[in-house]
């Protein structure tokens, strides 16, 4: 049962204006996994220390989509996304001017808050519009990140070449508030009173046939979360510096990173699909299994070829988990609380990849290399696979129950 605003046309134009939205509003955070090397050198850093910046945009991402999930279920989505653009363009003008990797950081932070608005709160706001698509719909806004990292690193190589990392991110900045606040003006129309009466309905059949309460529900997805992202940053944040260290350079490390987006991309909309038909805590699981076997590809293949081949598969074995996590908050939660709930449980999520980013770091200062670093992110991405399996054993003998 859906009202008709679900699944409409507008519904659809609505989602391909969030896609170019958030294609835009992502980048900042991949923008500092491109300048990593040059940071590194430029201040001198060690790789953990110039894993820094990452990691504090990371946390100001993850409390961003909380923060501004909760701004958005308010205040609606034009208001926040004008504000964070504004945010996100500032920060990008203060890391240029940072003086050491600490204000480098910070700056990052500030811009981690900004971007993060790219990401949960879209997620969340288009959930409203469908019903039956809702899987394809929130599968192809959370392709916006990916497609943000995989067209924008390899475009603005040129200029980090060229002219250095500071111009990529002066450049970044114009063109956040160039295109995200005039699109963020067409977004204005609000969800029908009846539509969320008609969610919240839906959304209360199915919390009581998992038998598992929204708080705890979320808790517990927060903590796959974090396993799950800790295993995938490791690839995604560390494979431009991991390609310098073979000697292949971070062009080619760069290329790596774009392709596994892409695959990403290919992984969400199919992820998507699927989620329509089995629901988002069977898409996660899935996802969570291909990523663990992808992971385990590193190990032995380092080759430049080899990379490639192996990068492509992740990113088709990863991108559609994180989706999954907000379809599951939406199939088992109020729809008034959209914004806070997808938004706690993807900041989660981020905060795992922030977490991972420096647990890969460091590890690599220690070790010297990064085969310890993929190994720690098999193990995170186990503890995620249990935790999903358990909420399948927990939920299969209420819904046979249910049957009869």
């Amino acid at each position: 049962m859906s009202h008709p605003i679900h699944d409409s046309r507008y519904s659809w134009l609505r989602l391909l204006i969030t896609l170019a939205i958030a294609a835009v509003a992502n980048v900042g955070m991949w923008a500092v996994i491109v300048v990593m090397p040059a940071v590194e050198t430029q201040f001198g850093a060690g790789r953990a220390e110039a894993s820094m910046p990452y990691t504090l945009a990371m946390i100001g991402f993850a409390l961003g989509n909380m923060w501004l999930g909760q701004l958005v279920d308010r205040l609606g989505v034009t208001k926040a996304l004008i504000g964070a653009s504004i945010l996100s363009a500032i920060s990008y003008l203060l890391a240029t001017l940072a003086p050491n990797i600490a204000l480098l950081s910070v700056a990052h932070l500030l811009l981690g808050l900004g971007t993060s608005i790219g990401f949960g709160p879209l997620i969340a706001d288009i959930s409203h519009w469908f019903m039956r698509r809702r899987g394809i719909a929130v599968a192809l806004v959370a392709s916006g990140n990916y497609l943000s990292g995989a067209i924008w690193p390899t475009m603005l190589s040129g200029i980090l070449a060229r002219d250095g990392w500071q111009q990529v991110y002066l450049t970044l900045a114009v063109l956040t508030l160039v295109v995200v606040i005039p699109l963020s003006l067409l977004l204005r129309r609000q969800v029908p009173v009846e539509a969320h009466t008609t969610a919240a309905a839906t959304a209360k059949i199915n919390a009581r046939s998992v038998g598992i309460p929204p708080r705890a529900l979320q808790y517990i997805l927060g903590l796959a979360g974090i396993g799950c992202c800790v295993a995938m940053s490791m690839p995604q944040v560390h494979i431009v510096s991991y390609c310098v260290g073979l000697g292949y350079g971070p062009a080619v490390g760069a290329e790596m990173l774009s392709l596994m987006l892409l695959g990403g991309v290919v992984s969400r909309i199919v992820s998507g699909l699927v989620a329509d038909r089995l629901g988002g805590v069977h898409t996660l699981l899935i996802g969570s299994i291909l990523q663990c076997i992808a992971l385990f590809l590193f190990l032995p293949y380092d080759g430049m070829v080899s990379l490639y081949v192996v990068s492509v598969l992740f990113g088709l074995a990863q991108g559609g988990i994180v989706p999954s996590y907000a379809l599951v908050v939406r199939e088992y939660m109020p729809p008034q609380e959209a914004g806070a709930r997808v938004g706690f449980v993807m900041m989660m999520t981020i905060l795992g990849m922030a977490l991972g980013g420096w647990m890969s770091g460091w590890i690599y200062d220690v070790t010297g290399n990064y085969q310890l670093a993929f190994v720690n992110g098999i193990l995170w991405n186990g503890l995620n696979i249990a935790i999903i399996v358990m909420l399948l054993k927990r939920s299969r003998p209420r819904r046979q129950e249910a049957l009869v």
